[in-house]
């Protein structure tokens, strides 16, 4: 190479670097200056800091610092009325405690279950219990692992075991103690036959000195808390009011509990949903606000359903907004993730920024 031709090199780069120097990004209007952080931990945190560490980060853990911030502003917003959906298997998998103590402490206005959280709820509050199991024995297949179950009367709720006996014990509790009052009703809502439960509960759980809480029926029932189980015919619940009305005067009235329930929605000064799981409670809880003039203020959600399905489950809480269910301005996250690891997280992290 020349002098010369070093020389026109050494020119060209030199006007590459100015033109760099002299450059301004184009206007960006989906950008502004909020730089990642990194999440920092240390021995000792509160679960509240650590949720507020999460907002540093991006991906899921941004999502569970935006949940922890719009669940505490609902739940410690005075003013709002907090619908509780809770669908899955979340009272047998040791999530009991943590939804009757929110009850018991003033954060639940309404609580929307399935039957089968309302059966086992009721199974320990009577004297039963769930126990530690595993998925699969690895010295057997899945499949003779579960025949055994079934020859040792145990049933499997993932790594949860049950032995079946307690639903025979669960089947003498409605047929003595709550059953024969609402009889004598005629035909009751659903939501009675919840609060019956709940009573029924607490009073054998006192009576015979049950180590276990009473739960969260009982809360419910001692909190003037209304459950709702759209669904109760799909559980053990359902199946045995079923069997003791073909000999009985027991009736139950699908329809009764929506004006209760739409009337506690309608007369909301703000309102605020906690969605865990999907199902029927998840969308019992949203529809309520088709038939109100308003909206929900607030909603969190925890589910690992995907939104690609097109399923309710994994239905994103702005696809609810454009139903109607949430107002324009509504504050919500979402969740992707284990509920039973999320939900005493993001409960905690609320509570301790309220209290």
């Amino acid at each position: 190479m020349s002098d010369d031709e070093g020389h026109e090199d050494g020119e060209e780069a030199h006007g590459r670097e100015e033109e760099h120097a002299g450059h301004h990004p184009p206007h960006r209007e989906e950008f502004s200056e909020d730089p990642l952080g990194h999440t920092r931990v240390a021995g000792g945190m509160t679960v509240s800091e650590l949720v507020e560490q999460y907002g540093h980060a991006g991906i899921g853990a941004e999502s569970v610092h935006e949940a922890g911030d719009v669940l505490a502003e609902m739940l410690g917003n005075e003013d709002c009325t907090v619908f509780l959906s809770l669908a899955g298997a979340m009272v047998p998998t040791g999530m009991r405690a943590v939804v009757a103590d929110l009850i018991r402490d003033g954060y639940v206005d309404a609580l929307v279950t399935t039957g089968a959280n309302l059966t086992h709820d009721s199974i320990e509050a009577i004297g039963g219990k769930h126990h530690h199991g595993r998925e699969g024995d690895p010295e057997k297949s899945a499949r003779e692992h579960d025949e055994t179950l079934r020859d040792e009367e145990v049933d499997r709720i993932y790594n949860v075991y049950l032995p079946q006996e307690h639903f025979a014990l669960f089947e003498s509790h409605l047929r003595e103690e709550v059953f024969p009052p609402l009889e004598a009703e005629g035909t009751v809502s659903i939501e009675r036959l919840c609060r019956e439960l709940g009573r029924a509960n607490a009073e054998v759980n006192e009576r015979e000195g049950v180590a276990e809480a009473p739960g969260v029926a009982a809360a419910a029932y001692e909190n003037d808390v209304p459950i709702y189980c759209p669904a109760v015919q799909d559980s053990v619940l359902g199946l045995q009011a079923w069997m003791y009305a073909q000999t009985g005067d027991l009736t139950l009235d699908a329809l009764a509990d929506m004006t209760a329930l739409t009337d506690l929605a309608f007369d909301a000064d703000d309102a605020g949903c906690l969605l865990v799981g999907g199902g029927v409670p998840k969308n019992f809880t949203l529809q309520t606000m088709l038939v109100t003039p308003r909206a929900y203020d607030y909603a969190v959600q925890i589910t690992m359903d995907p939104e690609a399905t097109g399923g309710l489950s994994g239905a994103s809480l702005e696809e609810a907004r454009s139903w109607g269910k949430l107002e324009r301005d509504a504050r919500n996250a979402s969740v992707h993730g284990d509920a039973t690891v999320m939900l005493p997280l993001l409960v905690a992290a609320a509570r301790e920024r309220i209290e």
